[in-house]
């Protein structure tokens, strides 16, 4: 009921794509999400070195006979071309035949990697940047919205608005991301004109997510208003969960603070401790405002094959317009 090319572009059952959450897309939950028909992401800068990333790839099909992707983010912050290129070394030679990437222009690793037979999803927070994309030769786009965990741009334009103009705008498909979390996301997508959805909080609070479970069951008592934006001084807007070490970066970016003075708070290694320890003031937390649709914490199969049949009710209902 629900294909589309993104479906038969990566060989999956229903149009829902895992985020390539950094510290939390391991082997563990990547697999749950291919198992139960979705996209599952392993997230390359995750692992400390190629090799580490390499041993997860090879974990990732002990756990699964379904198709999976790596997501190399080519992040402004990380400082080491050389890092993210070997990463892409590690995709090609272990085979792996979907890569999603995002924070530059990926034109220089796209003829490597359609050589070696490797679909390429990017994603980008603006319809420019989407048409750039188109034009160097990706396979498709995720277009991410303002209500987005991470990094959603400085346009603030919402995924109501994102994903016409990137669908209208470009020839591959388009997949839509920020604001997701159920069969009614899902539905709204697709009539926008995206060909699956991606997302990442909801997929944060279930089993196998490894964040620590002080953060899974604060997402269930959140609401859409306790997220915020931070790291606009440095043109790089972050969503994060609001807590004590957002604040702090609100003080130092008011201060005229440079990256080098606010990098002790948002290094990925604090947010690492963080997801991980159950501390919810340490670091600053990515986290969508889909944090206020999240009101269990269910396996990925319960939660996929709940959002399917939310949408197949929602569609069976508008059968018969007249």
């Amino acid at each position: 009921m629900f294909k589309t090319r993104i479906t038969e572009m990566f060989g999956i059952k229903y149009p829902i794509i895992q985020g390539g959450l950094q510290w939390l897309a391991t082997s563990q939950l990547a697999s749950a999400v291919s198992n139960a028909g979705g996209l599952g992401i392993i997230n390359a800068l995750s692992f400390a070195t190629d090799e580490e990333f390499r041993q997860e790839i090879r974990k990732m099909r002990d756990l699964t006979d379904k198709p999976f992707g790596a997501n190399v983010s080519m992040l402004p912050m990380l400082g080491d071309e050389d890092l993210y290129n070997s990463y892409f070394e590690v995709v090609i030679e272990e085979g792996v035949k979907i890569v999603e990437t995002s924070g530059r222009n990926p034109g220089f690793i796209v003829p490597e990697l359609k050589k070696a037979g490797v679909k390429i999803l990017h994603k980008v927070p603006a319809v420019r940047f989407a048409k750039k994309a188109e034009s160097v030769g990706v396979d498709a786009v995720t277009i991410v919205g303002f209500e987005c965990g991470g990094h959603p741009g400085m346009d603030d334009v919402t995924s109501l608005v994102l994903i016409p103009k990137a669908a209208q705008a470009l020839k591959i498909p388009v997949v839509g991301a920020g604001g997701f979390a159920d069969g009614r996301g899902l539905v709204a997508a697709l009539a926008l004109g995206a060909e699956a959805v991606l997302m990442g909080t909801r997929f944060m609070a279930t089993r196998e997510c490894p964040v620590h479970d002080n953060f899974k069951h604060w997402m269930v008592t959140a609401k859409e208003t306790d997220t915020t934006m931070i790291l606009r001084s440095i043109k790089n807007a972050e969503r994060v969960r609001r807590n004590k070490s957002a604040e702090a970066v609100f003080e130092l970016e008011g201060k005229g603070s440079t990256l080098e003075e606010l990098l002790p708070i948002i290094s990925g290694k604090v947010g690492r401790d963080a997801y991980l320890s159950g501390d919810l003031e340490k670091g600053v937390i990515a986290c969508g405002q889909a944090v206020g649709l999240v009101s269990d914490i269910p396996t990925v199969k319960e939660l996929i094959d709940r959002i399917i049949d939310e949408a197949k009710d929602i569609c069976s209902k508008f059968g018969k317009v007249e």
